[in-house]
């Protein structure tokens, strides 16, 4: 009977961790390999960056709108169980798109409305995830903790495109996305293994208590009370905002200025994976800045001017990979850094809501942006920095011109705006002292009987 009870037991604490935390890194390298084999598809079918932008558009948006929603339901429901079903909602988009392929039906469309159904079921993904790692990890290893998601994370885009690659011609699309979904399987399973602890009812619970619709949008509010976050995520809002404009703008840039080299692009996807390695693994050893804001600010900046500037100065695989690499190197340090401050400083039992809150107001502005940046790169950039352009005119020694330059313009412009946004961020006391102005959710915050 002992034997059998310990066989019942489910890893909880850091073992339970390191469990998900394998089976999102499997998932992960699956779903990287998909994207990347079928942005490849879309543009092949396509030719154009509004084409891309909008598939990124509807894999995005639908997480971003009903994060309140989702944020209230990590709070009410099962962590463990919300995680699971997203990650077979993923599942059988995969298996949507692979049906169509198969049959020789599949049209650019389809994964405008694939993208966004898996889209509306990550938006649980996030806060149950993070929440779930705040009652497994003590406080002390917050950020080491953000560091290995952030590894898992860089791990699979730097492998997704030499493995793709390297499939593509033997298995096709088809065998790539049959892969995809055997490593959302393994996900579900390393999470059927272990036990996420309910968080203990603190003085935050009870305010927050209500209706679905209270409790919905309880984290915009329980945001908007406190200057600090308030302007931290305004911050945010802007650069998401601009930021959207590159991040859609990747694959087109590099596509059109190699000649839609596959490789390069290939290149670059993993050059941005290598640097979130070795900041994950950075991130994991040092244990992040003891000013976590500075960690915040500072790392944004130089990922703002390198990553974008220097990208999109830059004319060839070299220098793009140089970017890519300290791109993501500095923004991992600037996410784990912040990932740690609202972890230490919200009560575990509101976490669902804050943080899904704390996306709605940081991020509702990157739909936008993904929206903006297909057509403003299309119809006025790239016209404009063709040869005797009007831009090219200017700023032609800058970027050079033909295809592919207006697009790099726009990532120079980008890093810049960043760089200012993080300033006024370095000015505002409210953010500056955050960590002093806010306490720890388990110093003022107590916990309640029952």
């Amino acid at each position: 009977m002992r034997n059998l009870a310990i066989l019942k037991e489910h890893p909880t604490g850091l073992s339970a961790f390191l469990i998900i935390w394998g089976g999102q890194l499997v998932s992960l390298l699956g779903t990287a390999m998909s994207q990347f084999a079928l942005t490849i598809w879309a543009w092949q079918a396509t030719g154009r960056a509004t084409s891309l932008a909008l598939v990124t558009f509807f894999s995005f948006g639908p997480t971003v709108l009903l994060s309140p929603l989702a944020g209230a339901l990590a709070d009410r429901w099962d962590r463990k169980l919300l995680m699971m079903l997203s990650d077979a909602a993923a599942g059988l988009s995969t298996l949507v798109v692979f049906v169509l392929l198969a049959s020789d039906r599949l049209e650019i469309w389809h994964l405008y409305v694939t993208g966004a159904f898996t889209a509306a079921f990550q938006a649980f993904q996030f806060p149950a995830y993070m929440a779930a790692v705040t009652m497994l990890v003590p406080k002390e290893h917050y950020t080491r903790a953000s560091g290995m998601l952030s590894f898992a994370q860089s791990v699979s885009g730097t492998a997704a495109p030499f493995l793709a690659g390297i499939l593509l011609g033997p298995l096709g699309l088809k065998g790539v996305l049959l892969i995809d979904g055997v490593t959302f399987l393994v996900a579900v399973s390393t999470l059927a293994l272990i036990s996420i602890p309910k968080p203990a009812r603190t003085a935050s619970g009870l305010e927050g208590e209500g209706n679905l619709w209270r409790e919905s949008f309880y984290g915009l509010r329980y945001i908007v009370e406190r200057p600090s976050f308030l302007y931290l995520q305004s911050i945010f809002f802007f650069i998401n905002l601009i930021g959207a404009f590159s991040m859609t703008l990747i694959a087109p840039m590099v596509l059109a200025r190699t000649g839609n080299n596959e490789v390069a692009l290939g290149s670059v996807n993993s050059a941005f994976g290598i640097g979130g390695i070795a900041s994950g693994l950075l991130l994991g050893i040092w244990g992040g800045p003891k000013n976590r804001i500075h960690g915040v600010l500072v790392g944004w900046a130089l990922s703002g001017l390198v990553g974008n500037v220097l990208f999109g100065l830059g004319r060839g695989l070299e220098i793009w990979a140089v970017a890519a690499f300290f791109s993501t190197f500095f923004f991992y340090i600037n996410d784990g850094s912040l990932q740690s401050i609202w972890q230490s400083k919200v009560a575990p039992d509101v976490q669902g809501r804050v943080f899904a809150g704390r996306r709605l107001m940081a991020q509702t502005t990157v739909p936008l942006g993904m929206l903006l940046a297909g057509p403003l790169a299309d119809f006025v950039f790239e016209p404009a920095m063709m040869p005797e352009g009007r831009l090219a005119v200017v700023f032609g020694e800058l970027v050079g011109v033909g295809p592919g330059a207006g697009m790099a313009l726009i990532f120079v412009l980008v890093g810049l705006l960043e760089v200012v946004a993080c300033f006024v961020g370095f000015m505002l006391p409210s953010v500056r002292n955050i960590e002093t102005l806010l306490p720890d959710y388990d110093c003022a915050d107590g916990t309640l009987a029952g």
